[in-house]
């Protein structure tokens, strides 16, 4: 996965991680023999891109092209073959989103998958309270502001998908979340007063949630290190996996693992942390901006 690339996934695309997982062991396993994409395709029947798409985990794996790839890549051991195998199969595992593909674009399941993932979740966002801390009212008219066209069954759905999302933060599993909204987000109104209300009243309740901290970057504060605008940081518990840079575009989005850009925005998050008023602090922002709604 590169800087610039947009991931694109069908319905039937299964985990994300564990393809990414298994693609990376794959290329790792070709690279020691000295075997080139070239090879390993025709090995198995296709072309070197296919290759390079299961390597960067964007595509299904069929149990035939893994046994053929772990032989010509020397894998003799049972146990390592089978629990490569067993990858596989799991990697082909529709997760639970796939059942929203009828409102769900292709590139926004790849990030569901690896937001459903994640361990650890840092966020910065300016425009509306993020997806995973927004109530049902408010996230309905989140939907129906961005589509004013789309009938109610979809904005219906879409609402849905966003509250099944939000159920990974109280499983028991759940990730560590850690989020800076900008006063933007927070006095930009969507939906009435009552919703408004109903949504600070619920950032000011969840953010007491021990796997969950919240601050907000006030305008008192001026220019911010978050100038480039929303982005979403995910961190796994596989150490085989790089931590992700999420970049939310129109059509599309991008999704960042260099090391060196990684670094970047870990450097724009930490100081974004350390601007904006402790979570203690920050909840009585929002106390505050509750009283002038």
């Amino acid at each position: 996965m590169t800087a610039g690339e947009s991931w694109a996934e069908g319905p039937g695309g299964g985990s994300v991680v564990r393809r990414i997982l298994l693609g990376s062991q794959l290329r790792r396993l070709r690279e020691s023999r000295g075997i080139t994409r070239e090879a390993a395709g025709y090995s198995i029947r296709a072309s070197e891109s296919k290759i390079s798409r299961m390597e960067l985990g964007r595509v299904s794996f069929k149990a035939r092209d893994i046994e053929d790839l772990l032989t010509l890549y020397g894998v003799a051991d049972e146990v390592e073959r089978g629990a490569l195998l067993g990858l596989a199969k799991e990697a082909n595992v529709a997760g639970w989103w796939h059942s929203f593909g009828d409102v769900l674009p292709g590139w926004f399941q790849t990030y569901v998958g690896l937001e459903a993932a994640a361990s650890h979740i840092r966020l910065y966002e300016v425009q509306f309270v993020h997806g995973l801390l927004q109530t049902e009212s408010y996230a309905h008219a989140v939907v129906a502001r961005g589509m004013p066209n789309a009938p109610k069954a979809e904005i219906d759905r879409r609402v849905a998908l966003r509250l099944s999302r939000q159920k990974a933060l109280v499983s028991e599993r759940a990730p560590q979340l850690h989020a800076i909204l900008d006063e933007a987000a927070l006095r930009r109104p969507y939906g009435d007063r009552a919703v408004m209300q109903g949504q600070l009243r619920h950032l000011i309740e969840v953010s007491e949630q021990p796997n969950i901290t919240l601050q907000v970057m006030p305008f008192s504060f001026g220019g911010h290190a978050g100038e480039s605008g929303a982005f979403a940081m995910l961190r796994f518990p596989e150490s085989d996996l790089s931590d992700i840079v999420y970049l939310e575009q129109l059509t599309s989005a991008l999704y960042l693992d260099k090391r060196e850009e990684v670094a970047q925005y870990e450097k724009v998050m930490k100081r974004l942390e350390e601007d904006s008023p402790d979570p203690e602090e920050s909840r009585d922002v929002l106390r505050g901006l509750l009283q002038l709604t």
